[in-house]
């Protein structure tokens, strides 16, 4: 037996005492099947109402998800119109034309050069970028979240670095809860191995942990573009 005293022991000791309080022992086979079974079944919470309800209209409800929390939305209806909605958009806000994604197919099929003087780099972000660009595989009504496997498609960098970033989520992949974003990254063909990050990002970067006062670019980018398209 190991000493109660080392990591191991203490560890053992607080273990034993759970153990006890639920009436159970070590080698239970009847529990470790419960737990199988539960991991297995990936049972499902009830989904809230605003996204459960017959004849919700999931796109319009993470589009107002996404705006309530200080997301700039834009829609398109192919991959053409993208340059010059993101030009638009950094044109709006006083930002440079120039940005960075990463290796995914889509973003690097994608051709700004039909924007006069647009700057585009590809790999992980650098300290100069000032706008980054992902592509999410999934768009959560419930909350207005958009979700990104970490990779070299979408490296995690440009969503942290660069004071705007930029997200493509295919209207097609817009579900309504958590739990169908999670069954829709265990269908990724790329999904085995799994990402080693899966980033949930629903609006820009904030914090009120400073004198209660909400202050917008505290830990990544301070403004956020999602582009809702079509053709995905």
């Amino acid at each position: 037996m190991k000493p109660t005293n080392s990591p191991a022991g203490a560890r053992e000791s607080i273990l034993s005492k759970i153990r006890t309080s639920l009436g159970a022992s070590e080698n239970d086979d009847a529990r470790t099947a419960a737990a199988e079974q539960r991991i297995t079944a990936k049972p499902r919470a009830a989904a809230p109402l605003r996204v459960a309800e017959t004849g919700t209209d999931l796109l319009a409800r993470f589009k107002d998800e996404l705006q309530r929390q200080l997301a700039t939305v834009a829609e398109v209806a192919t991959a053409t119109e993208i340059p010059a909605a993101i030009a638009g958009y950094l044109h709006a806000n006083n930002q440079p034309l120039r940005l960075r994604h990463g290796a995914d197919a889509y973003l690097s099929s994608l051709d700004f050069s039909s924007v006069e003087g647009f700057e585009t780099a590809r790999g992980a972000a650098a300290p100069d970028d000032s706008a980054g660009l992902s592509a999410a595989f999934a768009g959560i009504a419930e909350t207005g979240t958009m979700a990104l496997a970490s990779g070299p498609d979408n490296p995690v960098t440009l969503g942290y670095l660069p004071d705007t970033h930029i997200i493509i989520v295919p209207k097609t992949r817009i579900v309504a809860t958590f739990e169908d974003a999670f069954e829709l990254l265990r269908e990724r063909p790329s999904a085995n191995p799994m990402p080693r990050t899966l980033n949930l990002i629903t609006g820009p970067s904030r914090t009120a942990d400073i004198g209660g006062r909400i202050v917008i670019g505290a830990h990544g980018p301070r403004r956020l573009l999602a582009i809702l398209a079509g053709d995905l």
